[in-house]
């Protein structure tokens, strides 16, 4: 099977199928360009649910953390979300990404978490909540070594209202708040894109 090239049926069987998740990796980038980048891939492919992640921007050591699992490699980060989530209602709505202007070569994500997870025989629904990514970006590479997720409320909290919801508001925090719809400058993002290809270009020729 090429990872470039998957034919009609391995496609339908593997829905992750189309990405190399052994693409050359992205060069070094400022970490306000990488946020920009990130944020904009991540609003269009929701890859925190979806598992359709962009291999370029990660470290081959690069690790996950949040408060239940732990994991190395990209693909099996990538797998591991595209099994838990339900992919008919699952969203991860991206509300910012920007450099962590208190935590050194970190970019935190901002997102709200809704949908089901694919938990015991039928299932569970999630009550919206608020999620913090944090990446952390390797100094020399640029590539995101780690992913850390918070959430903003406590992991009992999650389970009573996805067992119980009729606590919701009432035991449990109110759900979040629907996320308002971002436009993007897509010839601002373009002129980002190129500004780092061409910066690249000129360090090959050793300006």
């Amino acid at each position: 099977m090429s990872d470039n090239n998957p034919s009609g049926d391995e496609a339908q069987s593997d829905p992750l199928a189309d990405i190399d998740f052994n693409a050359p990796k992205a060069r070094k980038m400022s970490l306000d360009t990488l946020a920009a980048m990130l944020d904009k891939e991540l609003y269009e492919k929701e890859w925190f649910v979806t598992g359709r992640v962009n291999p370029v921007y990660f470290d081959d050591r690069f690790q996950f953390q949040d408060p239940d699992v732990k994991l190395t490699g990209v693909e099996e980060y990538a797998r591991g979300v595209l099994k838990l989530f339900d992919q008919s209602t699952s969203r991860a709505q991206i509300i910012s990404t920007v450099v962590n202007t208190t935590v050194p070569n970190t970019i935190t994500v901002t997102w709200r978490l809704s949908g089901r997870v694919n938990i015991g025989p039928n299932g569970l629904p999630i009550k919206p909540y608020i999620c913090y990514t944090d990446f952390t970006i390797d100094e020399d590479s640029g590539l995101v070594v780690f992913q850390e997720d918070r959430f903003d409320i406590p992991g009992w909290d999650i389970l009573l209202s996805a067992l119980f919801p009729f606590l919701i508001g009432k035991v449990t925090k109110e759900p979040a708040p629907e996320v308002e719809p971002r436009v993007f400058d897509n010839p601002k993002m373009n002129q980002v894109k190129i500004g780092g290809l061409f910066s690249s270009f000129l360090e090959q020729l050793g300006r």
